[in-house]
């Protein structure tokens, strides 16, 4: 059998989730409480910098800190507000969010231009900025 094309899956998870642009989900965070969940890796945040309120989540971890039986739950994802997911580029985001979505976490979208999106129209901070605003 023949390995799957990363392609192909981004594509069917991207058919069945609610594809946001940066400023939707802006306004989602302001109007609806919604959550950004940045999932790139931490080297990626330190480099290229962050979203102003994401809530960083290695990717190896999301199942497990949202799952409410995991030993590593965070009480953060066991509120019902809805998480808008959010790499570099859009792919594994939307990877994450379907995974998410088949779960069943109801309210999850994902940022379809990813955090390269996001830098050139959106606000965005330094990691040290980022980490600074977060135990303010």
């Amino acid at each position: 059998m023949p390995v799957r094309s990363v392609f192909d899956m981004v594509d069917e998870a991207k058919a069945a989730l609610d594809n946001l642009s940066c400023s939707e989900a802006q306004r989602r965070v302001d109007a609806e409480g919604a959550l950004i969940v940045d999932i790139r890796d931490i080297r990626e945040l330190r480099r290229d910098g962050c979203i102003p309120g994401a809530h960083h989540t290695p990717r190896g971890m999301l199942e497990f800190w949202v799952s409410p039986d995991s030993p590593y739950t965070k009480d953060i994802f066991q509120h019902g507000r809805e998480l808008i997911i959010c790499c570099a580029g859009g792919m594994r985001s939307a990877l994450a969010a379907k995974a998410l979505q088949d779960m069943g976490v109801d309210k999850v979208s994902h940022i379809e231009s990813g955090f390269e999106g996001w830098r050139d129209t959106m606000p965005t901070q330094t990691h040290d900025e980022w980490k600074a605003a977060r135990s303010a």
